[in-house]
């Protein structure tokens, strides 16, 4: 069952400031807003969305096709696909641009400040979702942050083909109205957001949690360390947050969370398993610094699983 995820490759350039934003921004002068970060710890990442969402999703053996538009400046990104057996087939190069480019700060409260050139990405439109692959037809997709237009052109296609999609606008939200919001929803067949992204889809749509989960098959809504509930019709399921061994970096949580989604969603798995194969990988990325540099095999992550949550994940 193959999984054709509609998303950003980019490259993450993570900053750490040993301090907290909420100390160095003052509320009343934000309109003059001057602030400059010591960052003493700096690393570059392959990341983006698609990136990021198929990594996890093929870490645990699943089959994951990441659909990209990338840059000139691609080589290292590809090779490193390549080391983890990430198929590329989708990915389609824009000669005269860059890949996309993240530059993130984070402080240690884990808030995050992040400045983004769309590049490559911004060509997302250029690409038609495929309907068959090698393995067989397509299953399932996602819409995951990209390219506006394409954000809104792989909705329709993905509709029109017949093919359930998750709408995981993430960082993509503030580009679109509330009656495009309406549309991804009407369309999709799960929308995956954090409660902060739900209460933008609420206050432009007009629509309460419930009027969403009543038009779509799930509603996911992530708190972080809170857990996260899935709204199914008229149940809620509360999911409680994995125990992290550390806390590395909250970069790329979501996306690994969202791989786990689609895990448990190819496998036909229930929702309140389903929910905590999502939050276990969101727990095992959040131990590594940078949104690909966990690893764990499918063995590995069923034993974690039943000593986190008392049963077996078969």
């Amino acid at each position: 069952m193959s999984a054709l995820i509609c998303g950003s490759m980019a490259f993450d350039t993570i900053m750490v400031f040993s301090g907290q934003f909420k100390n160095e921004i003052l509320p009343d002068k934000v309109h003059i807003l001057n602030v400059s970060f010591l960052v003493p710890k700096l690393r570059r990442e392959f990341g983006g969305t698609a990136g990021n969402i198929a990594y996890n999703l093929n870490m645990l053996g699943g089959d994951a096709l990441p659909m990209a538009t990338i840059g000139h400046d691609f080589g290292a990104y590809a090779a490193w696909l390549d080391q983890h057996g990430v198929q590329q087939q989708f990915l389609k190069t824009v000669p005269d641009a860059y890949t996309a480019q993240a530059y993130i700060t984070t402080d240690l409260d884990d808030n995050q400040i992040t400045a983004f050139h769309p590049g490559a990405m911004s060509f997302a439109h250029t690409q038609d979702i495929v309907k068959k692959t090698d393995k067989g037809p397509v299953k399932i997709g996602t819409v995951s942050p990209d390219g506006r237009d394409g954000m809104l052109l792989h909705a329709t296609q993905f509709a029109d083909a017949g093919i359930p999609f998750m709408f995981d606008p993430g960082q993509g939200l503030p580009m679109f109205t509330g009656d495009e919001l309406k549309d991804f929803i009407n369309k999709a067949s799960y929308v995956a957001v954090n409660d902060y992204e739900s209460e933008i889809i609420m206050s432009r749509t007009g629509w309460t949690l419930k009027q969403i989960a009543e038009r779509v098959d799930a509603l996911i809504v992530t708190s972080g360390g809170k857990g996260s509930h899935i709204f199914v019709k008229n149940k809620v399921f509360d999911i409680p947050c994995a125990t992290a061994n550390s806390l590395a970096d909250p970069t790329g949580c979501g996306d690994a969370y969202r791989g786990g989604l689609l895990y448990g969603l190819q496998r036909g798995l229930d929702w309140e398993t389903t929910g905590r194969i999502a939050s276990l990988l969101g727990a095992i990325k959040i131990e590594r610094p940078g949104p690909q540099n966990h690893h764990i095999t499918i063995e590995q992550f069923r034993v974690r699983f039943k000593k986190e949550f008392r049963y077996e994940l078969l």
